[in-house]
């Protein structure tokens, strides 16, 4: 398998994995757009040459859009296999070129967000185990931080205090979401939309800047769901999906 890294020089012509249409589809426009902001904070997008899911992104975590405190690290956005992709070898290979590019950075280790048990749009906590990281720390609603140190006694990475206890204070349905992942520019206007014809209290908060992100109350800042102050779900939900929601 051959891989390329995404830049601001050839970005417009390579497709990103996880959205694989045409530079005019929202969802394509919207991802391309955040990754271009990102790319001069450190973030790496590295993917399979051939269309598909088979990419790791990747930020110093300082950067990274989720509030986390672990300075010196390299922080996993998403390492994505699938499809056909799955079962190869890929996932290692990406993952092994993070580690080389992250140690040759100088930075102590890598951390990811993942569970117990996998979950959709997460990493697979099998996978994790496997290649030597562990859970450092954990919110209440099972989100865990896992991590894959470099050195000896480095510093262990955690959730900032706002995450540890993911909630709001507001009634009804809450997402907060960010540009990060590219259905959001779909489906968040979809959802809205249903909850506006339903008279469903809906409030959508999109996170536009790293400082919103790193001080948001869930550990995942891609998609988090809320209903009346309680957490739901980091899955994105199409217009189905959030219909089944409503039905329950």
């Amino acid at each position: 398998m051959e891989y390329i890294k995404v830049t601001n020089e050839n970005i417009e012509k390579e497709h990103i994995c996880c959205a694989i249409s045409n530079n005019n589809d929202i969802q394509v426009s919207s991802k391309k757009a955040w990754l271009s902001e990102r790319f001069e904070d450190g973030l790496v997008f590295l993917k399979s040459t051939e269309r598909g899911k088979c990419f790791i992104e990747y930020i110093p975590a300082e950067n990274a859009w989720n509030p986390i405190s672990a300075d010196g690290y390299m922080y996993i956005d998403c390492l994505w296999v699938a499809g056909s992709f799955k079962g190869n070898g890929y996932s290692s290979d990406l993952l092994n070129a993070c580690m080389e590019d992250s140690k040759n950075k100088g930075k102590k280790g890598l951390c990811i967000l993942a569970t117990a048990k996998k979950k959709p749009f997460l990493a697979d906590p099998k996978f994790l185990k496997y290649k030597g990281f562990r859970v450092c720390d954990e919110a209440d609603n099972g989100i865990q931080l896992w991590y894959l140190p470099f050195v000896e006694n480095a510093t262990l990475p955690q959730f900032k205090e706002c995450a540890k206890h993911p909630h709001t204070d507001e009634m009804g349905y809450v997402l907060y979401y960010t540009s990060q992942c590219p259905f959001n520019a779909k489906y968040v206007p979809a959802i809205e939309g249903i909850a506006k014809e339903k008279a469903i209290q809906f409030k959508a908060i999109h996170l536009q800047s790293k400082e919103e992100a790193q001080n948001a109350p869930t550990p995942i800042t891609t998609y988090a769901l809320f209903l009346d102050g309680n957490y739901i779900t980091n899955e994105q939900m199409n217009d189905k999906r959030f219909l089944k929601l409503l039905e329950k």
